[in-house]
């Protein structure tokens, strides 16, 4: 017999319980869910602040671009997830911005592994170690860091 009430415990059911409480936990403003064609959507309007459609697609490797309305679908996608906003209409296309950050963005993803971990850093630190993409130099960026909270904790 399965646990929880006759349902199987599946890594999905995990991350969704966990999303769930991740995001009911942040309040009203918790910042969206993005998929890698929206990072990627979203990153073009972070470098180039402002662009349309046809610009947001034209940052693409030419190779393997998406197709426009597919570059269009996911920019309203974006809009009604308020991660970016209409803010001008020029003959008949329109202007976006993001309207969130690449900071709030980046920390959402990595709230999100860690959800997938339970929340436990360890297994990923031990990856990111093993596989020579975390540098002594990092290792001393993180250390600064947490003597800035710690100090920071202290303080009235």
């Amino acid at each position: 017999m399965a646990r929880n009430g006759g349902h199987k415990r599946t890594l999905h059911n995990a991350y969704s319980y966990s999303r769930f409480t991740y995001v009911h936990s942040r309040g009203p403003m918790a910042e969206p869910k993005l998929t890698k064609l929206e990072l990627q959507i979203m990153e073009a309007l972070w470098t180039q602040g402002k662009a349309s459609i046809r610009e947001i697609q034209e940052t693409f490797p030419e190779k393997n671009r998406p197709a426009y309305t597919t570059i269009q679908t996911t920019v309203y996608r974006l809009e009604g997830k308020s991660a970016l906003r209409r803010i001008k209409k020029v003959g008949n296309f329109h202007i976006f911005e993001a309207t969130i950050s690449r900071n709030a963005a980046e920390r959402r993803l990595i709230d999100d592994l860690l959800a997938l971990f339970g929340g436990h850093t360890q297994p990923v630190m031990a990856h990111l170690i093993e596989s020579g993409k975390l540098t002594l130099e990092d290792v001393k960026e993180a250390q600064r860091t947490l003597r800035k909270l710690e100090r920071k904790d202290k303080s009235p």
